[in-house]
Parts: C-alpha cells; sequence; structure tokens
C-alpha cells in the first residue's frame, strides 16, 4: 500500500517541484518591487508630510497605467509559454522583438499619460502645493515608463520560457539601488540637488531604467536562454504577432487596471465614514496585499506549466499542474487564514496603537482571512485560464462581480444599511467577498469546461512568422 501510495504521488510531487522553481524566483521579485514601495513611503514620510501625500497621489496615478502594460504583456507569456511546449523555437525567437515593439508603443503612450496629468490632479482639489509636488513627481517618473514597459517584454519573453532568475535578480537590484538614489535626489546628498517628492520620482525612474539594462545582459549572457534569442539585427515590426500578443493581453491589463479602480473607489467610500474607518481598512487590505504576493506567483507559475504542457499536447500533464497548482494555491491560503484568525489582534498592534482602529481592524483581518481563501481560487482558475489563452472570460467575469455587485452591495451595506462607522466598513468587506466569491464561481466554472474539452490544436515546429529574412 505505501509503495501504491508514493507511486500516486511522485508525478505530484515532481510538478509540485517544477511549479516552485518558477514560483519562487516570482515571489522574490515581487517582494523586491513591492518594498521600493514601502521604502520610497518611508523616504519620503522622514522629510515632510506633504511630499509623502503628494507621492502616494501620484503614485495611485502611474500604478494604474503601469499594470496595464503589464497585463498587455503577459499576452506574450501564454504565447510562449505554448510554443515552448510545442518546441517551436522559431516562433519565440520571432515573438520577442514584436513584444519589444509593442513595449516601445505601451512606454511612449504611458510617459506622455503621466508627464500631462496636470488636469488629473486639478480634478481632485488639492492644495496647491500637494498637487505642484505630485505633478512634479509623476512628471519624473514619466521618464522611466519606456523602459519599464520594455523590461516587462523580456522579463515576459523568459516567464513563457519558465526562467524567472531574470526577473528576480534586476528586481532585487533594482529596489537595493532605489535606497541610495532616494536619498540622494530626495535629500539632496552627495552633489545631487535637493528634489523632495521630485526626487523619489527621478529615482524611480532611473530605478526603471536600470531594470531592462540589468535583465538583458543577464539574458544575453545566459546560456539557458540563448536557443530562445533571435540573433541581434534589425526586425522591422509584424502586425500580425503584435495584434496576437494584445489580443491576449489587454483584457489582464483592463482586468489589472479595473481591479484597482474598484478598490481604489471602496477605499474612496469607506474614507466618508471618517479617519478610523479608512485606517483599519488600510490595515486589513494591506495584510491582504502582502498575502496576494505568493498567490500571483504560483498562479503565474502555474500560466506558464500549463502553457508547456498544452503546447507538448500533454492532457495528463495539464490536469497534474492544475492540480498541483490549486492544491499550493489552497494550502498557502489555509495556513495565512489561520494565523490571520488566530492573531489578528498581534497583526494590528503591529500597524497601529490606537484603540479605536484596533478593535475595528481586528473585525476586518477576519474578514479578509476568508477574502484571501476564496481569492486563492480564484487567483489559480484565471491564471489557468491564461494559460489557454483565454483572458476575455476571467475580464467579464471580474467587471460582472466587482462592478455590478460589488459596487452597489457595498453602498448598500456600508452606506445606506449600515449604523455606524464599524459595520460600514464591514459592509464593504463583505461586499468583497460576495464579489470575489461570484468571480471565483464564473473562473472555476469555465475552468472545469474547458479541461473537459479536447486541448487547442497547435501547429507544427517549424511554423513561424516571417521577418528575418
Amino acid at each position: 500500500m505505501p509503495i501504491i501510495a508514493k507511486q500516486a504521488h511522485g508525478p505530484l510531487l515532481k510538478e509540485t517541484r517544477a511549479l516552485l522553481a518558477i514560483a519562487w524566483p516570482m515571489f522574490i521579485a515581487q517582494m523586491a518591487q513591492m518594498g521600493t514601495g514601502v521604502v520610497d513611503t518611508i523616504m519620503a514620510g522622514r522629510y515632510s508630510a506633504t511630499d509623502l501625500a503628494a507621492i502616494a497621489i501620484g503614485y495611485n496615478i502611474w500604478l494604474p497605467i503601469y499594470l496595464l502594460f503589464i497585463g498587455v504583456m503577459l499576452g506574450a507569456t501564454a504565447i510562449i509559454a505554448q510554443d515552448y511546449g510545442a518546441g517551436r523555437l522559431s516562433r519565440i525567437r520571432d515573438t520577442l522583438p514584436q513584444s519589444l515593439w509593442l513595449a516601445v508603443v505601451l512606454g511612449v503612450i504611458a510617459g506622455p499619460l503621466c508627464f500631462f496629468s496636470g488636469p488629473l490632479l486639478d480634478l481632485l482639489s488639492l492644495d496647491q502645493t500637494t498637487s505642484d509636488k505630485s505633478l512634479s513627481y509623476l512628471r519624473a517618473v514619466a521618464f522611466g515608463m519606456p523602459a519599464a514597459a520594455i523590461f516587462n517584454a523580456l522579463r515576459c519573453h523568459t516567464q513563457g520560457i519558465g526562467i524567472m532568475r531574470p526577473f528576480a535578480i534586476a528586481s532585487v537590484v533594482g529596489f537595493f539601488a532605489n535606497i541610495p538614489l532616494n536619498y540622494a535626489f530626495i535629500y539632496g546628498r552627495w552633489g545631487a540637488p535637493e528634489l523632495g517628492a521630485a526626487g523619489c520620482g527621478w529615482a524611480t525612474a532611473i530605478s526603471m531604467w536600470l531594470s531592462p539594462i540589468l535583465i538583458s545582459v543577464y539574458i544575453a549572457r545566459a546560456d539557458s536562454l540563448k536557443p530562445y534569442l533571435p540573433p541581434l539585427k534589425w526586425v522591422w515590426p509584424v502586425w500580425e504577432r503584435i495584434i496576437e500578443i494584445s489580443r491576449i493581453g489587454l483584457p489582464i491589463g483592463l482586468a489589472f487596471f479595473l481591479e484597482v479602480a474598484v478598490f481604489s473607489v471602496i477605499a474612496l467610500m469607506i474614507a466618508t465614514l471618517g479617519n478610523t474607518a479608512m485606517a483599519s481598512h488600510q490595515i486589513a487590505f494591506n495584510v491582504w496585499d502582502v498575502v496576494y504576493i505568493p498567490l500571483i506567483s504560483i498562479g503565474s507559475a502555474m500560466a506558464t506549466r500549463i502553457g508547456h504542457a498544452i503546447g507538448a499536447q500533454d492532457k495528463p500533464l495539464v490536469l497534474l499542474s492544475v492540480k498541483s497548482g490549486m492544491w499550493m494555491s489552497l494550502l498557502i491560503a489555509l495556513l495565512c487564514m489561520l494565523v490571520l484568525l488566530l492573531m489578528p489582534g498581534t497583526i494590528v498592534r503591529a500597524y497601529t496603537g490606537d484603540s479605536e482602529i484596533y478593535a475595528m481592524a481586528v473585525g476586518l483581518i477576519r474578514l479578509a482571512s476568508l477574502f484571501i481563501l476564496i481569492d486563492a481560487v480564484q487567483v489559480a482558475a484565471a491564471f489557468s485560464l491564461r494559460a489557454f489563452k483565454d483572458t476575455r472570460f476571467p475580464f467579464v467575469a471580474m467587471c460582472i462581480a466587482y462592478w455590478l455587485f460589488t459596487l452597489p452591495l457595498g453602498y448598500w451595506l456600508g452606506i445606506m444599511r449600515a449604523e455606524d462607522a464599524a459595520a460600514g466598513t464591514e459592509g464593504f468587506w463583505q461586499s468583497m467577498i460576495a464579489g470575489i466569491t461570484i468571480a471565483a464561481v464564473l473562473v472555476i466554472w469555465r475552468l472545469v469546461v474547458t479541461l473537459k474539452r479536447p486541448l487547442p490544436k497547435v501547429s507544427s515546429p517549424d511554423d513561424y512568422l516571417p521577418g528575418w529574412d
């Protein structure tokens, strides 16, 4: 009996190791990128409250734009993953320059959107000093947007192959480089001008340019990646491939953009309930945000591994990858849920000593534990669908769940029906749980239907787009 059990679980353990080999560097990279935001907040906060507020406002303007083009570039990852599994090396090589062309276009669009964001700031009715500082910060960040797009094109290329170390190394180095750059340009040290919030923007922009340089050097020197790189020569845009990447990636980018937007709207509505409600919500949301990183890392690894299996036309491996990823996601969520339920007070005390915020935040942390468990299933299912290049359905499911159910329900529970701020804030979190449950049910149903169908047909390994000759 033990021998049979060992044989049965052998493939699952092997696939789990393969998933973790991709997910672990992804987790490191995501933590480094989150840490960069934390460092910006700490260093700007010690400079002045006005500069901190200006950076926070500017960050919430450029971040959705950044997430939008990350999502679009992830369309290349889904394509490359299937091509890798099918052994289509020519198509993998052909995709990289087309991804870079798309990245340049996105970067050229994103940069001016940040630079000329003054009218948007005017709509916020900020005091003039904060508005000017926020605009200066955004104009500095704007010069880094093209580099950020190129970096993500290169990152998505290696992610599709299943090699995440370049992304992790570039992100970690960028994180450490951002610290002295912030110190120099915010405070005016080592001969640099003292720029405050604008200095933080310039530090961010320089870090953005450093990242594609680092990942390019790594890719060029890595023997494992050389078979998947095109010759170093000029290649014209191939619109067929660029449109294919955009068609798959745009729903992902829009989902990222609208997800950030809906949570921002909820935060604004909670802000009307008072500072205590807003602070409590921010604590619980930040805890969820931290747990979200490993879930995203596992989901990204699932998309790559499932894409490889689809390309290889290996249905059992597809099912095994889905099973392994689901179990890992649920395990992480259950462990986090257990910690949040057993130690909510300890977690909240790390954020605040205010008794009113503490009491309200403890209740929200318990609700966040349930949100995390449901979200783990939703994330794993949505990323699995991306491996099949099915990105429109998760986008539609998110729009239905969040915009048609969560927001109206949140307004009713949190504003119309609530008797006090605590009940109102919990009402918004209950609506978020209801929304994520609807999204999870929809994407799981879609995934089950997809897995019952035959795998999508792939072309021959020699099939590639023109453009090199």
